[in-house]
């Protein structure tokens, strides 16, 4: 399904299709981003896209695996974008990868390439209708397409820094023995005490933009599955664990480590840490160093944000390198559309018959008259077959009829 672009009738933006792969190297690719012969995932998705899209036909765990959209005009291809949700109910969804050309003999560069982003952003909030919040991590010194978020409407939500921790530095910690009596292994059983760490480790503002739930925690049959076949291929091992508090019943520490078994990546890790807990970043990073002697020498990858200042300062003390540093930024699709005229000019005849005649007057509550009612309904209760006639003012008095015309009372 097409849709045309308002300001550039010529300009249309479609789901990408299997002709597209030959056009792709029209696309001008940022210096940090592989082209279509360098990037492995782009070729396994070129080799297996008749699979990958009949996989987008019906629900299923990979139906967004490959949910990407291109912008074309005439013959060419002007950008690209790929998205894919983040969570088990699809509410927030994280653009992946945005490429834009910015090559124009009529319009300059700038202006057009924003005009393409624009085009491409737009398309991806009216299409896919679960997505409630949207996120974007773009590099600290892309100041281009920083604006071009700014433009669509995407806050800054925090900044993250990857971390490279070098092959002798995870030797010299492996030496040391890790202080976690409670270290255990994690299953579907556990989902709920690692949500819940997950939920304390971050704040209300990046837990309401991830909006992750228990289900977020739990791997399914065939997820595990083809997450195992996906590792044998890349020659990946995964091993993961979490520290129990058995005072408290919960979850304090939790990690989740990527070790690549014939030394073609660096390892990478994930790590989520109570913030009452930090003195566990040294034990956990040790315990990983560890369990990645037993695999060739590679470099550690791990992650920080700028909301724990605990885990920035520990790695810089260990001597890790700062390798990359982004900017989150995040967009819900609910805004508030200015009104450019005011309600009470708006003639609308249905707010007209529904406005009262003539201006209320407040009116006196009596409170004798009510405790007469209720004495009534109370009497009416324990009596119902006694007729009688309620009080139309303060000063009736409850007429009760005599005995002799009461059919109760004869009998």
């Amino acid at each position: 399904m097409a849709s045309k672009a308002p300001e550039s009738p010529e300009l249309t933006v479609r789901p990408y299709q299997l002709r597209d792969f030959d056009k792709f190297d029209q696309l001008v690719v940022p210096e940090d981003e592989p082209s279509d012969g360098a990037d492995p995932q782009w070729r396994q998705v070129r080799r297996w896209y008749g699979l990958v899209k009949s996989l987008s036909w019906f629900p299923n765990p990979f139906q967004h695996l490959f949910c990407t959209y291109v912008a074309e005009e005439g013959d060419r291809l002007r950008g690209m974008i790929q998205v894919s949700p983040i969570n088990h109910t699809r509410s927030t969804w994280r653009i992946d990868r945005l490429l834009l050309h910015s090559l124009d003999a009529t319009l300059p560069a700038p202006s057009f390439t924003s005009d393409v982003g624009s085009q491409l952003i737009r398309y991806c909030l009216q299409t896919i209708w679960e997505a409630r919040t949207w996120l974007i991590e773009i590099d600290k010194d892309d100041s281009r397409l920083i604006s071009l978020s700014r433009h669509n409407g995407f806050q800054p939500l925090g900044h993250r820094t990857y971390w490279a921790i070098a092959p002798h530095i995870l030797e010299a910690l492996a030496a040391e023995e890790p202080d976690l009596p409670n270290l255990l292994p994690v299953s579907n059983a556990d989902a709920g005490l690692i949500h819940q760490l997950d939920t304390f480790s971050m704040p209300a503002t990046v837990r309401q933009v991830f909006d992750r739930h228990i289900p977020d925690f739990k791997t399914g049959m065939m997820t595990s599955f083809t997450r195992g076949v996906r590792h044998w291929f890349d020659k990946v091992e995964s091993v993961r664990g979490y520290v129990f508090e058995p005072q408290r019943k919960a979850a304090i520490g939790y990690f989740q480590l990527y070790l690549c078994r014939d030394g073609s990546q660096p390892h990478t890790a994930e790590l989520t840490v109570h913030p009452e807990y930090t003195w566990l970043y040294p034990e956990l990073i040790c315990q990983m160093s560890r369990s990645a002697q037993a695999y060739p020498a590679q470099a550690l990858r791990v992650t920080s944000t700028d909301y724990q200042p605990e885990r920035e300062e520990y790695l810089q003390t260990l001597g890790a390198e700062r390798m990359e540093h982004t900017v989150l930024l995040s967009r819900s699709v609910w805004h508030k559309v200015r009104e450019s005229r005011p309600l009470e000019a708006l003639q609308l005849p249905v707010l007209q018959g529904l406005q009262p005649s003539r201006k209320a007057v407040p009116s006196r509550f009596s409170l004798l008259q009510s405790l007469r009612l209720m004495s009534g309904r109370l009497q009416d209760d324990s009596e119902p077959s006694m007729p009688r006639s309620l009080p139309h003012g303060p000063r009736d008095e409850l007429q009760l009829p005599p005995h002799s015309q009461d059919p109760n009372a004869s009998a």
